[in-house]
C-alpha cells in the first residue's frame, strides 16, 4: 500500500508522443488500475480526496492531465475522441494495458470514447453525471451556461452547478469545498483559456448527432455502472437513464436529494457501490 494520499502524492511526469503529460498515482500497490477523467475545466486537484482516498484503498489510482490541462502541455484537443486517444498514448508510455476507468461529466464523454476506440483497454466502466453523445437537454439549468463560463469558479458557483437546492446538500457542498482545497503544496494550475476553448468545442461537438442517436452505446461491451443525482442540472438526470437503457451491460445508480456532484455529496456511499462494482467478477451486483 503506497503511503501517499490525494493530498501528497507527488506530481510525475511522462512524455508520450511529443506531449508531457501530468500525473499522481497512489493506493494499493496491486491490482488493476483505476483511470479517473475529471469534468470540464478540471485537473487532478478537482476531484474530493475522501472520493480518491476512499477507491485507492482497495486499487491502484491514477488521476491525470490530459493535454494542455493543469500541469500537462500541448494542445487540448477539441473532440472527445482526441482526449481518448492522449488517454492511450499516456497509459502506453506508462506500460499499461489495462485498466478501469472512471469518467464524471466531459470525462465519461471520453471514456465512452476510449471504450469505443480501444475496447480491450477498458475492464470495468464507471460513467458519474454524464450523457451520451447527442444526449438530451431538457432540464438543463437556466444559470448554467452563465455560471460555467465564468473566469473563475467560487464556491457559490461550485454550490449552484454541483449540489441542490436543500439546506443538506448545500451543506455538502460546502463540506466537499473545503475537502477539495486541502492539498497546499503542488497544486494543479487552472486551465487557461485556449484550453478552455478547445474544450468548450468538444462539448459542441459532443452534442453532435453522428448517425443513428445512441446507437454507439450498444457497442460498449463492458460492464458499467452508470451514477447520478435525481436532480443534475448540469448534464440532465434523464441522459443517465439513456446511458443505462443502451449499454447492453449496465446498471444504474441514482442518488437523492443531489445533482452533478452526487458523487460529493455521498462520497462513503459512492466509494462503497464503485468498490463493489469494480470487485465482483459478474457484470451485475
Amino acid at each position: 500500500m503506497s503511503p501517499d494520499t490525494h493530498v501528497t502524492a507527488p506530481t510525475r511526469y511522462i512524455e508520450a508522443e511529443g506531449t508531457r503529460y501530468a500525473y499522481r498515482c497512489f493506493g494499493h500497490d496491486s491490482g488493476v488500475p483505476l483511470l479517473m477523467l475529471p469534468h470540464f475545466r478540471a485537473g487532478m486537484d478537482h476531484w474530493d480526496p475522501r472520493v480518491t482516498d476512499g477507491l485507492a484503498a482497495r486499487r491502484p489510482l491514477i488521476l491525470f492531465d490530459n493535454a494542455g490541462i493543469g500541469a500537462s502541455c500541448g494542445r487540448t484537443p477539441q473532440t472527445a475522441e482526441g482526449f481518448a486517444e492522449n488517454v492511450a498514448h499516456f497509459l502506453g508510455a506508462l506500460g499499461i494495458d489495462r485498466i478501469d476507468l472512471l469518467g464524471f461529466s466531459v470525462g465519461g464523454y471520453v471514456s465512452q470514447a476510449l471504450v469505443l476506440a480501444h475496447p480491450d483497454l477498458v475492464g470495468r466502466l464507471v460513467l458519474v453525471g454524464t450523457k451520451p453523445r447527442a444526449g438530451e437537454m431538457a432540464g438543463l439549468g437556466e444559470r448554467v451556461p452563465e455560471v460555467a463560463a465564468h473566469e473563475v469558479l467560487t464556491e457559490e458557483d461550485y454550490l449552484y452547478l454541483f449540489f441542490g437546492d436543500s439546506s443538506t446538500s448545500r451543506d455538502a457542498g460546502r463540506e466537499f469545498w473545503l475537502r477539495r482545497h486541502e492539498r497546499t503544496v503542488d497544486v494543479d494550475p487552472e486551465s487557461g483559456p485556449d484550453s478552455i476553448r478547445a474544450q468548450n468545442a468538444l462539448r459542441a461537438d459532443w452534442n453532435t448527432p453522428r448517425g443513428e442517436r445512441f446507437a454507439e452505446l450498444r457497442r460498449i461491451r463492458q460492464p458499467t455502472l452508470v451514477v447520478n443525482g435525481n436532480n443534475d442540472i448540469m448534464v440532465p438526470t434523464i441522459n443517465s437513464w439513456i446511458l443505462a437503457q443502451h449499454i447492453p451491460q449496465s446498471q444504474l445508480i441514482i442518488y437523492p436529494d443531489s445533482g452533478h456532484g452526487s458523487l460529493f455529496q455521498y462520497p462513503e456511499l459512492f466509494c462503497a457501490h464503485v468498490t463493489r462494482f469494480l470487485d465482483s467478477e459478474v457484470p451485475f451486483m
